[in-house]
């Protein structure tokens, strides 16, 4: 290993003590300003240790250009889809107080945070073990000032923070890295700004919730990175950029819609409703880690003995099979039975508390969320 990627190490590892201790003694980075000024000390290190490389990036702005016209798309999309469940006011930061204390740091820590990543990568140069400590170092930096803050006393707040905390930010860094080795750092600075601010500048937005707004977070970079995958790849095949763009306008609305529609069918806004099966008691027919695909729309009435049905107990969902139905009058009420159980359930399930009909199951795909909450059980 050369003597720079060694250098570049050890300031890896002293940053991530740094932070470590931010993250569960100091807290001080939990402020913007603290932020910046964090970032800019940081750079002006650097750059007395390493110095800076120059932009030597081709088509950034071929790049920020691309990303103007899938960005305006993307929302478009995601509004169209709000007109289905609605809109929230949004915070109104647009006054001297949020502009001050929120809107201009949050800029500025943007620009030199993604300013900082480019010239650390530049330094990495082809070495992918190191690329991937520096992408390590910066999830580390974004996630820092917010363990300190968070509630992790229960296991649930610890899933609920690895949802949508955790997932989001490496999806992010993800992409930043990526996009950084690619194109520099103005393309990163450009679809952060508008992906962190958006909601700052529309007085309304889709009321479509935490746990959507995770899956869209943690899915959409992945849209933008995309974007730069499909400029690069043709560009390296000597294609015109007058075609590649054509293409790009008509892949990415296709991937954003997509995206979109997966993160609300997973979340039951559709008729069609997908859960995860935690649990063996419906085992052979449905085992652990299987997805099923639930019609929310089926009409309890029609609902019939030998029927797979979710339904809602407490807080639970559950997945059983019906073993009776009972109808007085105008009023049903239905038992059920777990395949693997010894016995039916010993309570009623009553109209309400229906779901739906499972349609559908697809093998094992549910896996990863059974285990992540498994582990936290």
């Amino acid at each position: 290993m050369k003597g720079s990627y060694i250098k570049i190490l050890i300031f890896s590892i002293i940053l991530s003590i740094i932070l470590i201790l931010n993250s569960f003694i100091l807290n001080i980075l939990g402020n913007y300003y603290y932020m910046c000024f964090f970032l800019g000390a940081l750079l002006i290190i650097f750059k007395f240790l390493f110095g800076f490389e120059k932009d030597r990036y081709r088509y950034t702005k071929d790049i920020i250009v691309n990303m103007i016209i899938i960005l305006l798309i993307s929302f478009i999309i995601y509004y169209i889809f709000g007109i289905f469940i609605g809109f929230y006011k949004t915070t109104n930061f647009l006054n001297f107080y949020g502009i001050r204390t929120f809107i201009i740091p949050y800029i500025i820590m943007i620009i030199l945070r993604e300013y900082l990543r480019v010239q650390i990568l530049n330094k990495t140069d082809k070495s992918k073990k190191l690329t991937f400590v520096v992408f390590l170092v910066f999830i580390l930096l974004e996630l820092s000032p917010k363990i300190f803050s968070s509630n992790l006393s229960s296991n649930y707040n610890k899933f609920i923070f690895i949802a949508l905390t955790i997932l989001p930010i490496i999806s992010n860094n993800i992409v930043c890295t990526y996009i950084a080795k690619k194109a520099g750092y103005k393309p990163n600075v450009f679809w952060l700004l508008v992906m962190g601010l958006y909601n700052v500048f529309l007085p309304i937005a889709p009321n479509d919730g935490y746990y959507i707004q995770s899956l869209i977070q943690f899915l959409f970079p992945f849209v933008i990175m995309y974007n730069v995958y499909s400029f690069y790849r043709k560009r390296d095949r000597n294609i015109p950029i007058s075609y590649v763009k054509k293409r790009v306008y008509v892949e990415i609305p296709i991937l954003a819609v997509i995206v979109f529609a997966l993160a609300y069918f997973v979340s039951g806004f559709f008729r069609y409703y997908a859960i995860s099966i935690a649990t063996g008691s419906m085992t052979p027919n449905i085992n652990v880690g299987d997805v099923v695909i639930v019609d929310q729309h089926k009409d309890y009435k029609e609902l019939k003995k030998g029927e797979i049905i979710a339904y809602k107990y407490g807080k639970v969902v559950i997945v059983h099979r019906i073993c009776d139905r009972v109808v007085i009058g105008d009023d049903y009420y239905f038992y059920t039975w777990g395949d693997a159980n010894d016995s039916k359930d010993n309570y009623i399930i009553y109209p309400d508390m229906i779901i739906g009909k499972v349609e559908v199951k697809i093998p094992y795909i549910g896996l990863p969320t059974v285990w992540l909450n498994n582990l936290f059980k």
